[in-house]
């Protein structure tokens, strides 16, 4: 079976690694700053010309609390009027990204993250969901996969109502662990009611999939009351779940410095942390789908992994890899043809950039020959847990063996450990390197050889 997992202690601790998560091949720590509006009109023109469909990302960067654990892009704010200026530059790059478009470019699939997307009111919501539909071609029909991240305490069942009207069909819900002691350390206090009442509204409303965030590593965390934390989740029955690993950098992001490291869990912990939840959860019938994720076997994500035709990209796993993902947004990336392209993360420099009429475009990637054939066999291995040798020879006109021959011997030793199965065909990751597939995939990245591995989280 294809989320079969076998617990090895001995390889995780030789193969626990700091490395990127590959949500894109070359990662974001290769780009710079010589890619810029230019670069991104033409990727744009050839889109428009293939009539290609589309993934939209919306990055909303405010919350009204700080999670001490939190890395992403934000902005700690109780004043909900600082959300109207930002909008209305959103409202401007909408405009000046969609006139570069075709309107018959449909829009398959819609994220709102954050953040918290459910910060803005929802007037705000109602005003900016018009905006996207009138400039890009939005399904009204319910067939897109149309998704938005909740903060179980940002959002009840009149806001549930209001997204399941706008076209959201999937949530995503930010829980990350229910014990109290946990909950005070990193400053997210959220009961078990206010997540199940989300939930219930969900459901009620017909929403199509639900997803829960759940964090290992954070501190006051232990083994026993994670496990309890799993099995109320279990309890819930979400369609998806995402188990992250915390990674603490508090010399990268300053919230996590409020956090007493003394307060950790060992790694040993930690480990076992990873190993109860995935007998938890395999116990009550979720697949592992890798890289963190679980779904039940009716998920899209879990057929599309059986057919052979999951993707990864920078939202995750994805049934719509083949879209090209335009991103919105402060900080938000896109990713068209074989153009990488991030936008300022800094707000102020990402609003005057718009005002001055101007895109927001800070620094990005265009793929070369070498970097196409390298995405093509990490996502193969990331998605599917097996590579196919003559499938990459014909797509890319190379001989697999003569391209990659200096790195045979570090696919050998993988395989003599039992992390892969190696022969002249094909590379499989075996059921004890399943947990462990970023550390294969590293093995076909040019560049990390240069990069700091201190900017990566550890593989486990």
């Amino acid at each position: 079976m294809l989320d079969a997992i076998r617990w090895d202690t001995d390889l995780i601790r030789r193969y626990d690694l700091a490395g990127p998560r590959y949500t894109s091949y070359p990662t974001a720590v290769q780009f710079d700053s010589q890619v810029g509006t230019f670069d991104l009109f033409h990727a744009l023109r050839d889109s428009r010309k293939a009539l290609r469909p589309l993934s939209l990302y919306v990055h909303v960067p405010f919350c009204a609390n700080i999670c001490y654990y939190c890395a992403c892009n934000k902005v700690i704010t109780k004043d909900r009027g600082r959300a109207l200026p930002y909008l209305q530059r959103l409202e401007q790059e909408i405009q000046l990204i969609a006139c570069h478009l075709d309107p018959m470019q449909k829009v398959e699939q819609l994220h709102f993250g954050g953040g918290t997307p459910t910060f803005l009111s929802h007037d705000e919501l109602r005003q900016l969901m018009a905006r996207l539909r009138k400039h890009f071609n939005l399904l009204d029909d319910d067939s897109g996969d149309y998704g938005i991240e909740i903060d179980p305490r940002e959002a009840d069942w009149s806001t549930m109502g209001l997204l399941r009207e706008l076209g959201f069909n999937r949530v995503s819900i930010g829980l990350q662990d229910l014990d109290p002691a946990v909950q005070r350390a990193v400053n997210r206090l959220q009961s078990l009611e206010e997540t199940r009442a989300v939930i219930d509204a969900a459901r009620t409303l017909q929403y199509r999939s639900i997803n829960i965030d759940l964090i290992y590593g954070l501190p006051k965390q232990t083994p026993e009351n994670f496990a309890r934390t799993v099995d109320e989740v279990i309890s819930l029955q979400p369609d998806r779940l995402s188990v992250f690993n915390y990674a603490h950098l508090p010399e990268r992001f300053m919230p996590q410095r409020r956090i007493n490291s003394n307060d950790l869990p060992a790694p040993a912990q930690k480990l076992e942390m990873l190993q109860r939840t995935i007998e938890q959860l395999t116990a009550a019938g979720y697949r592992y789908i890798g890289m963190d994720h679980f779904a039940l076997p009716d998920d899209e994500l879990a057929i599309a992994q059986e057919e052979s035709t999951l993707q990864r990209n920078f939202q995750g796993y994805t049934t719509h890899g083949h879209c090209d993902l335009i991103g919105l947004g402060v900080s938000a990336i896109s990713q068209i043809g074989d153009l990488y392209c991030q936008n300022s993360s800094d707000l102020t420099q990402y609003q005057n950039a718009l005002a001055s009429a101007q895109l927001a475009t800070a620094r990005g990637l265009l793929c070369n020959a070498d970097d196409r054939l390298r995405r093509a066999v990490i996502q193969q291995l990331i998605c599917h847990f097996n590579l196919e040798f003559a499938e990459i020879e014909q797509a890319f006109n190379i001989d697999f063996r003569g391209y990659f021959g200096e790195l045979w011997p570090q696919l050998r030793g993988m395989a003599e450990d039992g992390l892969i199965e190696l022969n002249n065909e094909r590379i499989t990751v075996l059921p004890a390197g399943r947990l462990l597939v970023r550390s294969v995939c590293m093995v076909f990245d040019a560049y990390l050889e240069h990069s700091n591995r201190q900017r990566f989280s550890r593989v486990i």
